[in-house]
Formats: C-alpha cells, structure tokens, sequence
C-alpha cells in the first residue's frame, strides 16, 4: 500500500508521553503486541519512547531523522504510525504553520500483560493471530496474581488526621488534561439507547453500564459486527439474579448472532450458497431424501444444525467455538461445514471432535469444495472405497482356498447383481445416514 505525500521529510515532529509506563512494557510489546503490529511498528513506538526527553531538549526535528534512525521509507514509517494509532499506542495531532508543517506524536502506555490478556478484544485478535498453543503458553505465564486476604479494611479517613480549615479564593488551579487508557480506540455505539431500554426493561442501568462493561460491550460490538438491537439481547440475555452482567454468557450470545448471520463466510462464499438455495427452489422441492438433505445442508447454520442433532437442545457455547474457529481458519462455507458437522457426529457417537473436524473441513478447503453435494459425494465415494477394499480382501480370501465353492460355477450371475449392488450404494447414502437423516428432517419440519 502506498502512502505517498502523506509524511514529508521536511515536515517536523515532536514526541510527548502522557502516562508512566508500566515495569513490564517491554515484554508486553514484544509478545503481546508485536504479533498484531509488527516489528516495524514497535521498533517506531521504541524510537520514539527514546526520543521523548531528547524532544524538550532539542529543537524541532524534521522526519528525515526518523527515515536515518530506522532505515525506513516514509511509507514504511505512516504505515507503522497507523498501526500503533490504531491499536491504541499512538495518537497523532497535525500543526500546520507557515513555516513547515509539524506533527505532535503522544506515545500512550501499553498494558501491561495481565491487563492485556484481559481485555476481551486485545485477547481476541493474539489467540487469532499465534494460535491456542502459544496463546495458552503466554496466559499461564503472564495471568494475573489472584489477590490476597487482606483481612478489614482499617485505613483511617483524611477527617480522621487533619483538621477542616477555610480554603484560600485566591489559588489558580490549572486543570489537568485526561489522559487517554491503552486499549484499542473504537467507534462508540449509542449508549443513550441502550440506557433507555434497560431502563424501561426496569434494569438498574449504573450497575449494568459500567465504564469497564461498556468498554467490552463496544469491543464484541466491533468484533462480531452487531447492531444496537443485536448488542441489547445479547445483554439482556447475559444478565445474572442480580442484574450483573455475565461476560462470558455475553461474548457466548454475541457469538450465536454472529453465527446466525453467516458473517463467517466471505462474501463470495455467501453469494454461492445462495445461488444454491435459489437453484433448489426454482427446480421445485427435492425428489429424494439424498436431495432433501442436501438442501437441507445448503440452508441452515451449522448452530441449527447442531440444535438438530441434539434433539432442539441449546448448542453448547464450546461446540458453538470449535465451529466459529474452524470456518474461520479454513475459509468454507456454511453448506461445506454443515455436512462436515452431520458426517463427524455420525462417525463420533453424536460428540464433535474438534480435531477430527478439523481434519475433514481442511481436507475438502484443499479439495475446493463449496457446495454440500461435493462434500457428501465425497463421503459416499469415500464409503464406496472402503466397501471395495473389503470385497476385494474377501474375495481373494476365498480364492485362495484349495476348495471351489459351489457358487463358483454361478458366478457371472453373481457378480452382475454385486455391480448392480454396488452401483445402487453408490447413488444413495448408507442406511443409518438416512435413518438419522429422517429424524432429523422430522425435527426440523415441526420446528417450523
């Protein structure tokens, strides 16, 4: 991407630190940012920590120092600026002057590691990035001490130690700016809504809408893309006895929205699915229960799907997981995925396999399959295979017997109904699949 004329060399910079950095920042941009930013950008972020007391000393700088410092472009050098902008690092403020143009970098405190690792939407994007293994490595090391029992509180109050006195009017007091937490900045939703329906819903709002819960609520807005009426059942829905907000029942509903709108699937996967759909309702409803439940695949989410086969039971949030995480790693669609569901559950005594799932999806991402009528001729092939290696295994069993069976003389008899047998097995899905494939078309129907 280029970023041509946004910088100029001549144009000057100065550098302002508006908190105290934690002990612990350095290893918490090197593990924990630095996978989301890059390395670019955290060698920007410590050049201008090092440049900071040198800013009130010196005179106004120009950007070719920085190009000199980092042996960069300034394209390299605007691109690692947004970065650390965008993941709450940087704020940047412009000056022009008639003289040159100048720019005011405010470098912002990172969290330190167990503030990181706590907050929902920072966490997010690092398991999203390095993986379950090395994520869960990093949160055993870095997770935050529980606290002690400190026993009562007994510390003594001001009115306990000073005594009241008259204030002086004629003292100026020179407000200090706010500084600005670490954290990625977002675009906020409308709190004042979401205020009025709990309080027409008789909810205390000051116990619900905390500045840390509103902090969340607009991270799982942002990262599942829903809207205010979307965010509102989500809370409602996540709310304890004692109107305390559950977050992990939070994140749990804004996952199944996020699931339910198919925001999963990449536009073009969504485009072709329901191509899908239009082509099964204009050639009329399906002829065979093969059809049936192919159509059935290419028309529901895989959290119907799993409610289905769980007799209309709620799907566990942890299977509700597997499914978010895997669809998004291996880029298939619902229909792809859905058969890939029916198929590991059948196979698994109704539990989902994570592993093993995963296997069969990354499989057929390989294979290019987009449609549920790829994926089960797959399976079907697959099954067919396996079928012709135990035939062939017995027949070579048999013929390797001194005795010659009296069926032997009948054989072309024989073997024209196994091929017609075989062909039949072939065109249909095995036995037990349609017996499951029935009850749960059962269950799907009086659903509606």
């Amino acid at each position: 991407m280029q970023y041509l004329g946004k910088i100029l060399p001549i144009d000057g910079y100065q550098v302002e630190l508006n908190a105290s950095l934690p002990a612990d920042y350095l290893a918490a941009l090197i593990h924990l940012y630095q996978p989301l930013v890059g390395i670019n950008a955290i060698h920007f972020y410590q050049l201008l920590l090092q440049e900071e007391p040198l800013s009130k000393k010196t005179h106004l700088q120009a950007h070719h120092h920085l190009m000199n410092y980092l042996n960069q472009s300034l394209d390299q050098i605007y691109e690692a600026r947004i970065k650390l902008e965008a993941i709450g690092l940087l704020q940047t403020y412009k000056k022009n002057t008639e003289e040159k143009t100048v720019y005011t970098y405010v470098l912002i405190p990172p969290f330190n590691p167990a503030s990181f690792l706590g907050d929902i939407m920072l966490a997010e994007l690092l398991y999203r990035q390095i993986g379950k293994t090395k994520f869960e490595t990093l949160h055993a090391h870095y997770k935050a001490t529980p606290a002690l029992d400190r026993g009562d509180n007994i510390t003594v109050s001001f009115n306990d130690v000073f005594q009241s006195f008259t204030p002086e009017r004629d003292i100026k007091i020179t407000p200090v700016p706010e500084q600005q937490a670490s954290g990625i900045p977002i675009q906020s939703i409308d709190f004042s809504l979401l205020s009025h329906a709990l309080t027409k819903s008789m909810i205390p709002v000051d116990k619900v809408l905390t500045e840390s819960n509103q902090r969340i609520i607009n991270q799982l807005a942002v990262m599942y893309d829903l809207d205010l009426e979307e965010i509102e059942k989500a809370l409602m829905w996540s709310l304890t006895d004692e109107n305390e907000v559950d977050i992990e029942q939070l994140k749990a509903a804004c996952q199944d929205f996020f699931v339910q709108k198919e925001n999963v699937l990449p536009q073009a996967e969504i485009s072709v699915q329901q191509e899908n759909t239009k082509q099964a309702s204009s050639n009329g409803k399906p002829q065979t229960k093969t059809e049936e439940l192919i159509h059935h695949f290419e028309t529901i989410t895989p959290k119907e799907l799993l409610e289905d086969m769980s007799q209309g039971n709620n799907a566990s949030a942890q299977d509700i997981d597997i499914i978010t995480e895997i669809a998004t790693k291996q880029n298939v669609s619902n229909a792809v995925l859905n058969v890939a569901i029916h198929y590991v559950m059948l196979q698994s005594n109704h539990q989902l396999s994570k592993r093993y799932l995963e296997t069969i999806v990354s499989h057929w991402s390989r294979l290019g399959y987009t449609t549920a009528k790829q994926a089960m001729d797959h399976v079907v092939n697959q099954q067919q295979k396996k079928l012709n290696k135990k035939t062939t295994a017995r027949t070579k069993q048999t013929e390797s017997k001194e005795v010659i069976p009296d069926w032997f003389k009948n054989r072309k008899t024989e073997s024209k109904q196994t091929k017609e047998e075989n062909k039949d097995k072939q065109q249909h899905l095995p036995e037990k699949d349609l017996q499951e494939l029935e009850s749960l078309l059962k269950r799907h129907t009086s659903k509606k």
